[in-house]
C-alpha cells in the first residue's frame, strides 16, 4: 500500500493534493489544525485519516507525529501562510508570523518526521517561485520562502546519502483561499487541480525540482539570472 503524509491539508494545494492521492489509492496522512475540515475530509474517503496540530507548537507537532498510525513514505510538507507588506513599510510582527508557519512551522515538521526517514522514502517541500526573484510586496513571503528553499536544496545534498530524494516545489499563482485574497493581478493564474496534478506528476518521477506553470516560471526563473537592478525593473511592471 502507497501512503502519504501532507501538512496543511485543510485547504488549497493540500487538501486537493489529500483528496487526488487517496483517489490514487493512497493511504493519506492529512495534517492541519482545523479539526472541523479534517473530520470532513476524513468521512468522504476511507483512506484519508486526520491528524490534528499546529505546527507553530514543537510539543504539540512532536506529540502528534511519534503516535503515526502508519509509516508514509512519501512525505509532501506544504503548510504555508502569506501576508503582504504594503509600500515597504516593514511590520516585524507579520514577518514573524509568515516566518514561523512557513520556516520554523517546516522544521518542527521534518524535526518530528525524520526519525521514520528510511532509504527509499520521498520528501517533497512546497515553495514558491517567488523565493527566486524578488517581487513586490513580498519581504515576508518572499523571505520565508527563499529560506525554505534554501532548507530544502540542503536537505537534498545532506539525505541523498542515505537514500532519500527531496523535490523542492516551485509553485506560481494558484487559485486558492489564499490568493483569492490577493488584490493585484496574477498572471498566468492556475486551478488547485491543475497544481495538484503537476505537483504528483512531479513527485511520481522523483524530480528534483518542479515548476509550474512552466510558462510564468520559466520567464521568473529568466528574469532571475539578470542583473538586480534589471529584475526590480521588470517585476515591479509585471506585477504591478
Amino acid at each position: 500500500m502507497k501512503r502519504v503524509l501532507i501538512t496543511g491539508a485543510t485547504s488549497g494545494i493540500g487538501l486537493q493534493l489529500a483528496k487526488d492521492y487517496a483517489i490514487q489509492g493512497y493511504e493519506v496522512l492529512a495534517c492541519g489544525r482545523n479539526q472541523q475540515r479534517l473530520n470532513e475530509l476524513s468521512q468522504a474517503s476511507r483512506n484519508i485519516t486526520p491528524l490534528i496540530f499546529d505546527l507553530t507548537d514543537p510539543a504539540e507537532t512532536s506529540a502528534a507525529i511519534s503516535n503515526l498510525p502508519f509509516i508514509p513514505t512519501l512525505w509532501i510538507f506544504n503548510a504555508g501562510d502569506c501576508e503582504y507588506i504594503d509600500d515597504g513599510h516593514i511590520d516585524a510582527s507579520l514577518v514573524k508570523r509568515v516566518f514561523d508557519i512557513n520556516v520554523i512551522g517546516l522544521a518542527h515538521a521534518i524535526e518530528a518526521c525524520q526519525t521514520y526517514f528510511e532509504p527509499g522514502h520521498h520528501i517533497g517541500v512546497v515553495g514558491s517561485i517567488a523565493s527566486e526573484v524578488a517581487l513586490p510586496r513580498a519581504e515576508a513571503y518572499g523571505g520565508s520562502k527563499a529560506a525554505v528553499n534554501y532548507m530544502a536544496r540542503t536537505l537534498q545534498v545532506d539525505l541523498k546519502p542515505k537514500g532519500i530524494d527531496v523535490s523542492v516545489i516551485y509553485p506560481g499563482f494558484v487559485k486558492t483561499p489564499l490568493t483569492d485574497k490577493n488584490t493585484f493581478d496574477m498572471p498566468m493564474l492556475i486551478s488547485v487541480e491543475r497544481a495538484s496534478e503537476e505537483i504528483r506528476q512531479g513527485l511520481s518521477k522523483r524530480k528534483s525540482h518542479i515548476y509550474f506553470p512552466r510558462v510564468f516560471t520559466s520567464v521568473l526563473r529568466l528574469i532571475g539570472t539578470l542583473p538586480y537592478r534589471w529584475q526590480n525593473a521588470i517585476t515591479s511592471k509585471l506585477l504591478a
